[in-house]
């Protein structure tokens, strides 16, 4: 983490434009935070969206669409869980336990962690003002607890707004995927991120997902970032 702090944020800001949120994009853990985890578990989804932080980083550099970006693991904190949510420490993933967790002082993390990685949000969109917000996240094509397809290869979330979603979810149809519609989860169980800065202050967004087997290499996220820049921009002017 930059200066202790759990965000970092990439690119200059444009009022009246368009920002990407990244809940998940790292999967580092502080070394005074004892998970009981083999390290190679941090390299699992369970520890990180696959993928994210070099899509947005492209988004930001190429794109022109900044960042807001985690820059603590999921497993020391769920920064896209409310902070009453059973899970916001977890102490099980996909399976998988995570013993330093259990009887972890919640209280503390969200004073570290959570609360000014999402202080710190609210007010950069504040400042920012953006037309649309991009909400980035990626999925695993297999969970390990349990079998299920997965045959989407992006997909768009939302609870009670839906009007962005619409059109991406349109618009990346067009380029031939497979698109999924609240997949592989619904957004109207989990959405706390958009919920809180998105939903709440009528801000536009659009929640994506994008299937992690997809985006492994720096090439793949190349194409995604100039993919979702293109889709998220043509958003954005249908919703003028």
């Amino acid at each position: 983490m930059i200066d202790d702090l759990p965000y970092r944020q990439v690119g200059d800001p444009v009022r009246g434009a368009l920002v990407c949120v990244a809940d998940h994009a790292s999967n580092f853990v502080p070394e005074d935070i004892p998970l009981g985890i083999p390290a190679e578990m941090l390299e699992k989804h369970i520890a990180w969206d696959i993928g994210v932080g070099g899509i947005a980083g492209r988004m930001a550099r190429r794109h022109n669409i900044p960042a807001h970006l985690a820059e603590v693991s999921r497993l020391v904190v769920d920064l896209h869980r409310e902070e009453d949510h059973p899970n916001v420490v977890p102490t099980e993933s996909d399976g998988h336990l995570i013993p330093g967790n259990i009887g972890a002082d919640i209280e503390g993390r969200l004073k570290r962690f959570y609360r000014p990685y999402h202080d710190a949000l609210e007010q950069w969109l504040e400042e920012v003002a953006p037309k649309l917000i991009i909400s980035l996240h990626s999925f695993t094509p297999e969970l390990e607890s349990k079998s299920e397809e997965r045959p989407w290869e992006v997909a768009l979330l939302y609870n009670e707004d839906d009007r962005a979603a619409r059109h991406a979810i349109r618009l990346f149809g067009e380029l031939g995927l497979n698109v999924g519609d609240n997949e592989p989860y619904s957004g109207k169980e989990l959405n706390a991120t958009m919920n809180r800065h998105a939903e709440a202050h009528g801000r536009n967004y659009c929640a994506i997902e994008v299937r992690q087997d997809l985006i492994t290499t720096r090439a793949e996220q190349s194409r995604w970032a100039a993919m979702i820049a293109d889709v998220c921009g043509r958003v954005a002017l249908a919703l003028d």
